[in-house]
Order: structure tokens, then C-alpha cells, then sequence
């Protein structure tokens, strides 16, 4: 797709498959938003807050899931963005990043997001709406 105008309703963006996610992906997460919160890179730590492993920060998953809508920067800008975590994402996790047309207007494109591991389950879900520049 070259162009958000010619994408019809229920047409996805073209998706995108992450690199496992590694420790080091997170540890530079951390440093570059400030939240150090051990659950995301010490192993121990996550163990005795419950988890199996440490997990990838929310926002981390957030922030790549807007790279859907990258190559369209001339055309549009992001206008409001709503996600909900539906699932953790661990050490070595796939994640492919989807994005379907659910409506468009003269000014908006408005469309279901999603990020989703290598078992098919959705660990990100929500909308992002896209204002057209005209």
C-alpha cells in the first residue's frame, strides 16, 4: 500500500513482524523513558513480583505499535490513540503488528490496532485515528 487513500474499509495496513524481543531492547527502553522498574530487566526481581520472567515495559509495546502509521507521516498525523494491555510480552516473544480500516471521513481514518505474540494471542488491542492532512 502506498497510500492511506486508496486503503478501503476492512484493508489492513501491511504488517509488521518485530525481532524477538531481547534484554537489551528493554534496557535501552528503560534508560530512554526512566522507568527502571526491576520487573523489566533483572530476572530475580520479576520472579518475586510473580512473573515468570521480566516483561517488556507496556509502553514499550505501545511505541512500536505506532510504527504502523510511519510511512504515512506526509498524509496524516496520529489525532488520538486508545489501547488497552491485554497481555505481557516476554524475553524472546514475536510480536506482529496489525492494523485494519474501520471507517474513514473526509478529515479521519479511523482504525483497529493490535499487537500480537507468536501464539496468535493479542497483548495490545485499540484504536488509532488518524487526521488526514487536507
Amino acid at each position: 500500500m502506498n497510500s492511506l487513500v486508496e486503503l478501503k474499509t476492512s484493508e489492513s495496513l501491511e504488517e509488521i513482524t518485530l525481532e524477538p524481543v531481547s534484554r537489551i531492547d528493554l534496557i535501552k527502553y528503560a534508560g530512554a523513558s526512566g522507568d527502571f522498574n526491576p520487573i523489566h530487566t533483572i530476572d530475580d526481581e520479576a520472579k518475586k513480583a510473580g512473573l515468570p520472567g521480566i516483561i517488556a515495559h507496556g509502553m514499550w509495546t505501545m511505541g512500536n505499535l505506532s510504527k504502523l502509521f510511519t510511512p504515512y507521516l506526509e498524509e496524516a498525523f496520529i489525532q488520538e490513540y486508545q489501547i488497552r494491555f491485554a497481555g505481557m510480552v516476554f524475553l524472546d516473544d514475536v510480536i506482529t503488528l496489525k492494523a485494519v480500516l474501520q471507517e474513514s471521513s473526509e478529515k479521519y481514518l479511523y482504525f483497529k490496532v493490535a499487537a500480537v505474540n507468536q501464539n496468535g494471542e493479542e497483548v495490545i488491542k485499540g484504536k488509532v485515528t488518524l487526521n488526514k492532512y487536507n
